[in-house]
């Protein structure tokens, strides 16, 4: 990964997420309930708070110890304690299933589009709909260039989109997937 994404606001930050899979995998789990900004920032503060970020130590860390680096202001998310044990979860299922290697998940047997979707709905904390924003995010900003990615994204996928953080590029960007996200919310709204 070497393209630089433009998530948080903060060099650093958004540095790691360029450079580090698991730190994007990380990031992507915790956005929900909070912030773009705040979710993608997590792994820059467990990544301080740790010395690094490593499937293998995380996954292998006693529960309430990572819960409480998660918890320490400021907190890692707003549900520290949820998100402790998902973070685990997810650390354990790439360590497991992918030797700790979070970039095989779509880089490994050189899988198309459908498959990277499937093994990313399959992880812990991952949905479809997470599923095929990350898938997006990967394809849009990082380059990856598995076969029918766009399609197996969905709408996500979709060039000249602006829903979700595959779309976000700047601070601008960043407004337009905010507005876009809030007149979604605000649509079934008006129909009652």
């Amino acid at each position: 990964m070497s393209p630089a994404l433009h998530i948080t606001g903060d060099a650093d930050a958004d540095a790691l997420l360029s450079s580090d899979p698991l730190a994007l995998l990380i990031g992507m789990l915790l956005d929900q309930q909070v912030t773009m900004e705040v979710a993608f920032a997590g792994p820059a503060k467990l990544r301080a708070r740790l010395g690094g970020l490593d499937a293998a130590t995380i996954a292998g860390m006693d529960p309430e110890e990572f819960t409480a680096v998660c918890r320490t202001p400021p907190a890692v998310h707003r549900y520290p304690a949820a998100m402790a044990k998902r973070i685990q979860a997810l650390c354990a299922e790439v360590l497991e299933r992918w030797d700790g290697d979070a970039a095989a998940i779509w880089t490994a047997g050189d899988p198309d589009g459908a498959e990277v979707l499937r093994r990313l709905k399959s992880l812990p904390g991952f949905g479809p709909q997470k599923a095929a924003i990350f898938l997006a995010l990967l394809g849009k900003q990082l380059g990856v260039e598995a076969p029918g990615w766009r399609e197996a994204a969905g709408p996500y996928g979709a060039d000249g989109a602006c829903r979700s953080v595959a779309d976000v590029v700047d601070s601008g960007s960043l407004a337009r997937v905010r507005e876009a996200k809030q007149a979604a919310k605000a649509a079934p709204k008006r129909r009652t």
